[in-house]
């Protein structure tokens, strides 16, 4: 289990990758840290009982993107690619295959598919070894754990790239953004006067806790706008849930160049950056917060929240809209602009539950209203007597 008592850890340490030795096209990796346990960081003394053995697939699924993204930014280097011709990130559909193990690192194998100017793509598989980790502390996993033995696939997904395209090109045409649309909500209190997204939100637990569980939710302070009243009555197709968020630790920039109004990575004169200074670094983060509660809350609203059995992603597709380069976050609350703009709007809405299964769709706000991705994620969601978490 990851440990308790450290403090809610910023993109840069939940999701660092280190490269470890490679053959052929592909290209190896494996993540340094402990994925999240839903419901580990509840504060103890409430007596709430542990409801989640599988690390947060959204740990995985960002790491996917980071991996995908290092692998391609050595081939465009091998290349020599000019930073006019860097392509940015654009999608990741994966699937859930095995539940992780909080305890044990991921392990990503990335294999280039199809390669072209403006549009590439690349396979990602992601494993963990079938034995625990050399480090007893089960964290600050040691390069030793890339040669334990590995257990079969966790998560495969196929990321693509693409390049940009001129602003002054292009029409975008997109609906009113959540600012807009539930203005008179959002501005009835400033963003940290709502409460903290649940560790677990679960009615029923929720409920136990109470809703001021901060819990320790790496990467991103996520605040959850109460939308009950607007809820009320309606059908669940047409409900929604509101999620604002900010980076804990502000990324640095990524190295941009322009050319006729297009922004793209690059590195910085006369030497590497970091694998976090790059655009995709802040689509891993999108990814990473969509992927918090949405199947859970898809529960609550099929009447599941006090009888809640088992919920478990099955596929989560993200697609950038726009040039990578509008998925850069700015700001962060390390820097003390809490309730001073800056903040993400994660819109949420639930088609669809049949057949043991739910969709959850969310749209990514700007700040400024810009719709910049949307996540689509399909996974069991069932009551009571149908299983456990």
């Amino acid at each position: 289990m990851a440990p308790k008592n450290h403090s809610p850890l910023p993109l840069q340490e939940a999701l660092n990758l280190v490269k470890i030795p490679s053959s052929g096209e592909t290209r190896r990796f494996m993540g340094t840290r402990s994925a999240y346990l839903p419901g580990s960081d509840f504060d103890e003394e409430k007596g709430i009982p542990s409801v989640h053995s599988a690390a947060f697939g959204g740990h995985v699924y960002a790491q996917s993107v980071l991996a995908a993204s290092q692998a391609w930014r050595e081939l465009e280097d091998e290349r020599g690619a000019t930073p006019t011709e860097r392509l940015g990130f654009h999608t990741i559909t994966g699937y859930f295959t095995r539940p992780g193990n909080p305890s044990r690192p991921f392990i990503y194998n990335v294999t280039p598919l199809t390669a072209s100017r403006t549009f590439s793509t690349l396979s990602v598989t992601a494993y963990q070894p079938s034995q625990p980790s050399t480090n007893p502390e089960k964290d600050h996993f040691p390069l030793a754990d890339a040669s334990l033995p590995l257990a079969p696939p966790s998560f495969t997904a196929i990321c693509s790239f693409k390049l940009a395209e001129p602003h002054s090109q292009g029409v975008s045409i997109q609906e009113a953004p959540p600012q807009e649309r539930f203005s008179e909500i959002l501005a009835s209190r400033p963003p940290l006067a709502w409460p903290p997204a649940p560790p677990v939100d679960i009615t029923g637990i929720v409920e136990l806790a109470g809703s001021d569980q901060e819990g320790k939710f790496p990467i991103a302070k996520m605040r959850k706008v109460d939308m009950t009243a607007y809820n009320e009555g309606r059908p669940m197709h047409e409900r929604r849930e509101l999620l604002l968020y900010k980076l804990l630790r502000p990324l640095p920039p990524p190295a941009v160049a322009s050319e006729e109004g297009v922004t793209i990575e690059g590195k910085e004169p006369g030497g590497d950056r970091p694998w976090w200074a790059d655009t995709s670094a802040h689509v891993a983060a999108h990814a990473y917060v969509a992927d918090r509660n949405g199947l859970l809350v898809v529960g609550n609203h099929a009447g599941f929240g006090h009888a809640f059995g088992r919920a478990a992603s099955l596929n989560y597709t993200l697609v950038v809209h726009v040039n990578a380069d509008e998925a850069v976050m700015h700001g962060s609350v390390e820097e003390g602009d809490g309730d001073d703009g800056g903040w993400w709007v994660q819109e949420m809405f639930f088609p669809r539950v049949a057949a043991g299964r739910g969709i959850v769709e969310s749209k990514i706000w700007s700040p400024s209203g810009v719709h910049v991705a949307t996540e689509y994620q399909d996974g069991l969601v069932q009551g009571m007597g149908l299983g456990k978490l």
